[in-house]
């Protein structure tokens, strides 16, 4: 069978998106067509990227708090099911809308990683079973390579911002699997040994801004929140959690996968593990 798709995952700051744009440019040279969509991409086939959901009672009420606001609210909004998706992010960064301040809180308060639990799982399933009918409907050789959708983004939503169960962590990933396992995935998983040095290394990287809303995330919510963890080692220590169980679900999901150490940052020695893996 024809591999559709592979899976980059990893802990922030592990090396996921050189190693996308690496096993993309492997594969090319090799002559295949493919097709890279990384964190943050505003058109991901198969996850939400500032996008919010509403009920349509609920968005009824939006159009009425913001009545100045309706034409450009409604016109923007997709039908979903008799609801509403409002992509907030691509209307301000691709269509040029400026929304104030308030009305952007409002509509952030039901972004698809803000709602419960539940619902995302619900959105988010039916995403990734979209994608998998709409590329086993075509005949494109194309091999499509995500980053971080798989593992990281359910977890995220899960463990660390909803504290849910291991259980329903688990099964959260594996019903993905069971929606893309005719795809034939591959999934390689970048590991850091050293958590702590992983996450410094990024911090000092990475604009400040980003590492305190990082470990304001991390810690101020959660599984963080509810073990009282603070700051950095607080932070470090939901990502030690995290890892746990992104170890053990790496071993209940039952399709091609690839454990590719990362710890040294060495690109030269990623790069041929990758050619060997993508023979």
């Amino acid at each position: 069978m024809a591999r559709r798709l592979i899976l980059i995952e990893g802990l922030p700051g592990s090396g996921k998106s050189t190693i996308a744009k690496m096993a993309s440019e492997i594969l090319i040279g090799q002559g295949k067509q493919v097709q890279l969509f990384q964190e943050g991409n505003l058109d991901h086939p198969a996850d939400y990227e500032g996008v919010a959901f509403y009920h349509a009672e609920d968005f009824k009420a939006l159009l009425s708090t913001h009545e100045d606001y309706r034409e450009v609210l409604e016109s923007n909004a997709i039908a979903y099911d008799q609801n509403f998706l409002i992509p907030y992010r691509k209307m301000k960064e691709q269509r040029g809308i400026d929304l104030p301040d308030q009305v952007l809180q409002d509509i952030f308060s039901r972004d698809i990683y803000e709602i419960p639990f539940e619902q995302n799982v619900k959105l988010i399933t039916e995403k990734w079973q979209n994608f998998t009918e709409n590329l086993l409907r075509t005949d494109d050789d194309f091999i499509t390579i995500f980053e971080c959708c798989f593992i990281q983004n359910p977890l995220t939503m899960g463990l660390v911002k909803c504290n849910q169960s291991k259980e329903q962590n688990v099964q959260y990933v594996l019903e993905l699997w069971r929606i893309i396992h005719a795809l034939n995935p591959l999934l390689i998983y970048i590991d850091q040994q050293d958590i702590s040095y992983t996450f410094d290394k990024a911090v000092s990287e990475r604009p400040k801004e980003w590492s305190e809303g990082f470990i304001n995330y991390y810690t101020n919510q959660g599984f963080g929140q509810a073990q009282g963890y603070q700051g950095v080692p607080g932070t470090v220590q939901v990502l030690q959690e995290r890892k746990m169980l992104e170890s053990e679900i790496y071993g209940l999901l039952q399709m091609n996968k690839v454990w590719l150490d990362n710890s040294d940052y060495d690109r030269e020695v990623s790069r041929r593990k990758l050619e060997k893996i993508l023979k």
